[in-house]
């Protein structure tokens, strides 16, 4: 809110409605997207001015609390991986609907369930992904502040080949093992599309739009903390299953084992915790077709006490 430049207003757009910063450059009107209408949002924009007045002493209590939470056990985000979110999260990609997704969101469930993780849950893959709507992309008519090209090369990355020419959903970190790329779902077949919000490409993937349905805000503990998005908790321990299955075989073993472990140990959370909502999640993506329904059993067969933990719900 405090970045706010002139006058918030709301849109409609495709039956939705949306808010937007419309604010003058010159002679002509310029507008950033702002996020969807909710009663939280509308809070937050009462409050604006007063926001903006407080910046600096609400820097401060960020940093606090911060301070505590890292003192409390939960988990740090490493240089690395914070001053790329740092990076995306300046750029807007966060705030125009994209959702750190993979094991670096895994990683944040700490601070949404209050729970804290072994050294076994805290290990990870170099890649971070981001997903995204292809339609909500399209639909708000804003783009990142900065162009991702530039946000990379000042991270030291650089576009990694793709089979389609022009499209570029991948970077890798020069001389280092961190790739970042970027992900939608498929509404027909899997392939890449582009995601006009944030300047790129995205692959698109079966099953991720169950994944991205309504995210959630998390802060990664990274300086004063980072503001990111990431999927529901449940939403991603029954879409790991899922994952798990499509891995089978090959080299991607290893990286199914780890899905497995993942969605294991948020089940096992979230059937104490928030067990209404797992169990909904279990339910709409049971609902979603045989081929969802096969890969979640799939999974489940291998992970006797994880079935027998949703059988019971």
């Amino acid at each position: 809110m405090s970045d706010i430049r002139g006058a918030p207003t709301r849109v409609s757009v495709k039956g939705r409605v949306f808010w937007y910063d419309k604010y003058r450059i010159g002679n002509t009107m310029a507008q950033r997207y702002i996020g969807p209408d909710t009663e939280a949002l509308r809070d937050r924009l009462a409050r604006a001015s007063d926001l903006k007045k407080d910046a600096d002493a609400r820097r401060r209590d960020m940093t606090r609390l911060v301070r505590i939470m890292r003192a409390e056990g939960y988990g740090s985000t490493d240089q690395k991986t914070g001053s790329i979110l740092s990076g995306l999260s300046k750029a807007g990609v966060f705030r125009l609907g994209g959702t750190l997704v993979g094991t670096v969101a895994f990683r944040h469930y700490e601070g949404e369930l209050g729970v804290v993780f072994g050294f076994d849950q805290l290990a990870q893959t170099g890649d971070i992904d981001i997903g995204s709507f292809e339609r909500l992309s399209f639909a708000i008519g804003d783009s990142v502040e900065q162009p991702l090209v530039d946000v990379f090369s000042g991270l030291k990355f650089s576009a990694a080949p793709s089979l389609e020419r022009g499209k570029t959903w991948r970077w890798q970190q020069h001389g280092g093992e961190t790739l970042i790329e970027f992900l939608m779902p498929a509404q027909r077949e899997e392939g890449i599309r582009d995601l006009p919000a944030l300047g790129v490409s995205a692959q698109a993937l079966r099953h991720l739009d169950f994944l991205l349905e309504d995210p959630i805000p998390a802060v990664s503990l990274y300086r004063s903390g980072i503001l990111i998005q990431i999927p529901r908790p449940e939403r991603f321990a029954i879409h790991k299953l899922i994952v798990a299955e499509r891995r089978q075989g090959g080299p991607d073993g290893l990286k199914a084992r780890k899905d497995r472990a993942q969605a294991a140990f948020l089940i096992e959370a979230l059937a104490t915790l928030r067990p209404d909502e797992l169990r909904e999640a279990y339910e709409d993506a049971t609902a979603r077709g045989p081929r969802w329904r096969e890969r979640i059993a799939g999974s489940l067969a291998k992970m006797p006490e994880v079935a027998a933990r949703l059988v019971d719900l």
